[in-house]
């Protein structure tokens, strides 16, 4: 069952994949170039290797959220402002990677069907 914990690690992980998808379609089809330089050096010398460290490094980003979510439930006083405020920064966090994640895909979507 799906549940609100849950629905941005989906997300991320999602996003990510469609990531990884739509740059390895661009460069093996399109000519597109991977700009991080790290994994640019990667996709140009292995596919495979640069699949597994894509998704290996999507699926630990969507899952520190759960852990941030359990270490901070953890914490006996859930009314202090320290509690109310790392639980903002965490759901703002991850909703930025997500837009993130959305920007990059729509860029890699449209170097594609250009």
């Amino acid at each position: 069952m799906l549940n609100t914990k849950t629905f941005p690690c989906i997300l991320i992980v999602l996003m990510g994949s469609m990531d990884c998808l739509t740059t390895v379609i661009g460069v093996l089809y399109s000519g597109a170039a991977e700009l991080n330089p790290f994994m640019a050096g990667i996709v140009s010398t292995n596919i495979g290797a640069f699949l597994v460290v894509k998704i290996a490094a999507t699926i630990l980003i969507a899952f520190t959220y759960i852990l941030a979510n359990r270490t901070l439930m953890k914490t006996p006083n859930k009314t202090s402002r320290f509690f109310k405020y790392s639980y903002k920064m965490v759901k703002i966090a991850y909703a930025g990677i997500i837009v993130f994640l959305v920007v990059v895909v729509a860029n890699n979507l449209l170097i594609l069907l250009a």
